[in-house]
């Protein structure tokens, strides 16, 4: 049953109704309204683990687990959980997961590119309004066709890195030996085709890894190799519906969008697992410049994480192609339950002194991190008040009264603003200037209207801040 069809009541039914208080909540009500939203987990009902319990476990479970089964790949702390989604639009609900993206490099590789690829995978970290962006996988893939080179490539990436590994090739051989070079880090199997998925299969129970069923542009026999698989013993499994090179777009966003549809709104048996990816195909078209490649393959990459893929491998690694993609999926996969927001405080920025400015903001976290850039940049030593607007921007907190007079004075007291500053000078966004008067008023601070951007600020409190504006 999709999760947004689903009410606290039909939960609450199957409880134990025990109001145990174990789970953390007042009551199984209280319980139960959390499982609906996810915000809770079943095994957090301890009465409900209970031997004799089975049977209602089973029955909850049936109705809260995910449309697209959630597959964790790789162990430890740099593990990435693929799928565990249970809306097709995020507004419906929200995303839990995102996107993992995988860098490849092959077994022919020189050492010197080998290398750098890996460290790419590694080192790639950019700061956007508090969230550090990331690469999450490497790909390793076969093109020697010979299962030695193959299974020392794999040692060689498993001595680099410590991100979750997927290995591409069809050649059984060459994945047993990759396998047991990887051993104990759970990579995921690429890929169990019509002609050798009972290899692959075999391959998967034995190293206990998830696996990828691959039929490209043929989502019937893609489906029941998936079903064959179920049937094998394997419930981790990926889907890879095959990726087209930019010029047959439309075929990639049929097959993204139609096994997503079919498994979360048609509850499609053997279709509800992660989608895998390969804008790398774009590489595939001889250009007359490789930026060509790279440009192409990051427009199939955007695609990819517009429309449902869990998972995908690409071979460009300039920082322009890849930056886009991490921005994208950071603003897709957000909770539109849960504003962004950074935690109310006082914070300090450069040197401060007991004369400097204090400046005041909000908690949504875009707002936030744009203000401090701009204080950082300018090298200003200053406070920033930042206010509980319940995650939103000035103008809308403002509008929404969740920033006002009473707050602003609150937040003052709260965070003993007084006790770090001789004066008692407040500078409010230009945004927020209707509030001047109400927060002088209620603080007994007086109140500069500042400018309406941060990037205004410096020349604000070069031209006309000083700590005692009477003077």
């Amino acid at each position: 049953m999709p999760a947004k069809e689903l009410s606290p009541i039909e939960i609450y039914q199957i409880l134990p109704r025990t109001n145990c208080k174990e789970c953390g909540e007042a009551n199984c009500m209280a319980f139960a309204a959390k499982l609906v939203v996810r915000e809770a987990m079943l095994d957090e009902c301890k009465p409900l683990l209970e031997p004799g319990k089975e049977d209602d476990y089973n029955k909850l479970w049936a109705l809260l687990k995910p449309a697209v089964k959630a597959v964790e790949v790789g162990v430890g702390d740099h593990k990435v959980t693929l799928g565990g989604e249970y809306v097709l639009y995020r507004h419906e609900f929200t995303y839990f997961h995102q996107p993992a993206v995988a860098v490849d490099v092959s077994d022919e590789m020189s050492p010197e590119e080998f290398e750098l690829r890996v460290n790419v995978v590694n080192d790639f970290s950019y700061e956007y309004i508090g969230m550090q962006l990331k690469l999450d996988m490497l790909a390793v893939r076969s093109t020697s066709g010979d299962p030695d080179t193959f299974a020392a490539a794999v040692k060689k990436a498993i001595g680099l890195t410590e991100k979750p590994l997927i290995l591409c090739t069809h050649d059984p051989e060459a994945m047993r030996k990759g396998l047991d070079a990887a051993y104990g880090r759970r990579p995921l199997i690429y890929a169990a085709t019509k002609d050798n998925w009972k290899e692959m299969a075999e391959l998967a129970l034995q190293y206990e890894c998830p696996v990828v069923a691959s039929s490209p542009q043929d989502r019937d026999t893609l489906k029941s190799i998936a079903h064959t698989l179920e049937e094998y013993g394997l419930s981790d499994i990926v889907l890879d519906p095959g990726t087209e090179p930019n010029k047959y777009m439309t075929a990639n966003l049929d097959n993204y969008i139609i096994l997503r549809w079919q498994s979360i709104n048609e509850e499609e048996e053997h279709l509800g697992y992660p989608i895998l990816g390969l804008p790398l195909v774009a590489w595939t078209v001889e250009e007359e410049d490789t930026i060509i490649n790279e440009w192409n393959e990051a427009v199939i990459a955007g695609i990819c994480i517009a429309r449902f893929t869990d998972a995908m491998i690409v071979h460009g690694i300039s920082g322009w192609a890849l930056l886009p993609q991490v921005f994208l999926r950071s603003n897709i996969y957000t909770d539109p339950r849960k504003p962004v927001a950074v935690e109310p405080e006082l914070a300090a920025f450069g040197e401060p002194t007991d004369m400097s400015p204090v400046l005041l903001t909000t908690n949504f976290a875009l707002t936030y991190y744009t203000v401090a850039s701009d204080v950082e940049s300018a090298k200003l030593d200053c406070y920033i008040l930042v206010v509980d607007s319940e995650g939103m921007s000035v103008e809308s907190a403002v509008a929404g009264r969740k920033m006002t007079a009473d707050t602003v004075a609150e937040a003052i007291a709260q965070f003993k603003v007084g006790d770090k500053v001789q004066h008692r000078h407040l500078v409010i966004p230009g945004r927020a200037a209707r509030l001047s008067g109400e927060i002088q008023e209620l603080s007994g601070w007086t109140v500069s209207v500042g400018p309406m951007d941060s990037s205004g600020i410096p020349k604000f409190l070069d031209e006309k801040w000083t700590p005692s504006p009477e003077d």
